[in-house]
């Protein structure tokens, strides 16, 4: 089969009859590869889900564990059949080989499920790759139907192949008519029949929300798709489309060449590229050169929101695009609304963009960032104690004040708190001098550290750094949690207090590994404290992808109410007065602790 080059990318030529069989052999490769990359996905999105949902040890930890290696196993082997043999024969073989499961019971759960429509990334940084990664971080199920298959690095693109568009339609009909998809996210769309195909099998499987990504052309500048396909994308695509993300190049592409290098370039571009039939435009200005931020334009046909984030200074920017549009459609197929699923996803690449900096993978310029930041944070702290969600289950936050009405000591208090069940100590100073506090935090922290109890210190990250203690929790008007990660390192402990979903959003975001949320109850420990009740803190941990700890007026009387909620996210209490305004912190210690052990140890 002969080929040419056409404008940096290679095009396949009319299949001659006799070269068929070829064909079919490389239809095999296909359905190999691509099978492959759906394992990977699966077992990527078990493996995150399980990093979001901690399974205990026993027997729920090993039915995890035996499901994820069958569910692999089974794959293979499922993929191995169909490459080797026909169709029909590798099915009847894997009907004889089914067997009924043996002690692994099955829930029924809906999973947020976004569908990328993309061309593969040899080099993982962009393409399905990045909507793989950027997708399970987010804690949503991605699935994949290949376009292209490129062959490129940090360098740029050294190869395109092109799927057939009949294996691309049929790729999209094998999951759409199959798995529930929520959202459906496309990126390198390379010719019209593509187009044309993904057209027709959205109006036979409708979805959610559609996300489109105009790709044509990559980081490095080369071609990816035919200039041809313009037409079809502005006639066909564009009106299906909920959201569409250009960049400035696409964005001039889309209007047929118009130069766009300001702000206000930007916001007639979103206006006309709406006009198109888009619900919503999002034009990207990362690459605006007047600007110090990354500018960009959201318009959903009647308001403007200008989103600017930090303009981080690194070379490892290869795939933003992809990371955008794909966290987007996870946001939507977790049931957000379009502004605020823009938000998260911006904010997204921006911590992840600064978190991969410095890291350098191949001799390019257009280097990959790690979507996984999160994950990267909890690999890379096996040296030393990290947090675990159970630590929240009795949490005792100090007093300086009741300390002094009662006559205790602080290490006095903190070791008799730990002797009557205490999990966690949280170390709270708002008055002491730096140096008294400083000594105070190293006594504190070498008792706790006796009893292998992590010790925290609030607010103050000086105080946590200088004597290495497990590490902070802060408040929303004190130092942003991004900033705390960035200082105390992946191995520290940071926890977030959050009145709010959005809030808890964040915290997840900036790299924390809890929150405290509250006041539950009212309480006399904080002037002007906002009570939200125990629905403010469902709401709040039906919302959260981190630990929560309940805070603010709990005590014996109330804690059984505080803990019965029954949503899984909720991991203890954080109790002031209940505990340190009492002569004996020990004895008041143990009887929250009974209260909550039964609790936990009642089924609901």
């Amino acid at each position: 089969m002969k080929e040419r080059n056409i404008g940096g990318y290679v095009k396949a030529s009319t299949v001659h009859r006799e070269e068929r069989g070829k064909k079919e052999e490389g239809r095999k490769k296909l359905t190999l590869f691509m099978g492959c990359l759906g394992t990977i996905s699966y077992t990527f999105f078990l493996l995150s889900y399980s990093s979001r949902n901690p399974i205990r040890s026993g027997p729920e930890g090993f039915q995890f564990s035996r499901a994820l290696k069958s569910s692999s196993r089974s794959m293979y082997r499922g993929l191995s059949l169909r490459t080797s043999m026909g169709e029909e024969t590798a099915a009847s073989m894997a009907r004889q080989d089914e067997r009924p499961s043996r002690g692994i019971e099955c829930s029924v759960r809906k999973v947020p499920h976004v569908l990328t429509v993309a061309g593969s990334d040899s080099g993982a940084g962009a393409g399905i790759q990045a909507d793989l990664k950027a997708c399970g971080a987010l804690g949503v199920y991605c699935s994949t139907v290949i376009t292209a298959v490129t062959a490129q690095n940090t360098v740029g693109v050294q190869g395109v192949h092109h799927v057939p568009e009949e294996f691309v339609g049929e790729q999209l009909k094998s999951v759409l008519s199959d798995m529930h998809v929520d959202v459906v996210k496309t990126g390198m769309l390379p010719t019209i029949e593509v187009v044309n195909v993904l057209c027709q099998k959205l109006k036979e499987f409708p979805v959610q929300a559609l996300v489109v990504d105009p790709v044509m052309v990559s980081t490095s500048g080369d071609v990816l798709a035919a200039p041809s396909i313009l037409s079809v994308f502005r006639e066909e695509l564009l009106p299906m489309a909920d959201i569409v993300t250009p960049n400035l190049k696409e964005a001039s592409a889309l209007l047929g060449g118009v130069q766009l290098e300001t702000v206000s370039d930007m916001y007639s571009a979103a206006k006309s590229i709406q006009s198109l039939g888009p619900r919503n435009v999002l034009v990207k200005g990362g690459d605006l050169p007047a600007s110090k931020d990354a500018v960009d334009i959201f318009f959903d046909g009647e308001h403007f929101h200008e989103l600017r984030a930090s303009r981080i200074k690194t070379c490892n920017t290869h795939g933003t695009g992809c990371t955008l549009a794909s966290c987007i459609a996870a946001e939507l197929a977790k049931g957000s609304s379009m502004l605020p699923a823009v938000k998260v996803a911006k904010r997204f690449v921006e911590v992840a963009l600064d978190y991969s900096k410095d890291i350098i993978i191949g001799n390019g310029f257009q280097g990959p960032f790690d979507h996984l930041f999160k994950l990267s944070r909890v690999c890379n702290s096996c040296k030393g104690q990290r947090f675990k969600p159970s630590d929240l289950f009795l949490y005792a936050v100090t007093d300086s004040g009741m300390n002094k009405k009662w006559g205790h000591s602080i290490t006095d208090v903190v070791k008799a708190a730990i002797e009557g069940g205490a999990t966690i100590v949280q170390l709270r100073e708002k008055v002491a001098e730096t140096r008294d506090f400083f000594k105070t935090a190293e006594e504190c922290l070498e008792m706790c550290r006796s009893y292998g109890v992590p010790l925290l210190i609030n607010d103050r990250v000086d105080v946590a750094l200088a004597i290495d203690a497990d590490g902070v929790h802060i408040g929303q008007s004190d130092m942003p949690a991004r900033v705390a990660r960035i200082l105390l390192g992946p191995e520290k402990i940071i926890g977030v207090s959050c009145k709010t979903p959005e809030q808890a959003e964040q915290a997840w975001l900036d790299g924390a590994d809890y929150i405290g949320c509250g006041g539950v109850f009212p309480t006399t420990t904080k002037e002007n404290n906002l009570t939200i009740g125990l629905e403010g803190l469902k709401t709040v941990c039906l919302a959260s992808k981190l630990p929560v700890v309940a805070i603010g007026g709990i005590g014996v009387g109330n804690a059984h109410s505080v803990m019965k909620i029954g949503i899984p996210s909720l991991k203890g209490v954080a109790v002031v007065s209940a505990l340190f305004d009492r002569e004996c912190v020990t004895t008041a210690t143990k009887m929250l602790h009974s209260v909550l052990m039964d609790v936990v140890s009642t089924p609901n």
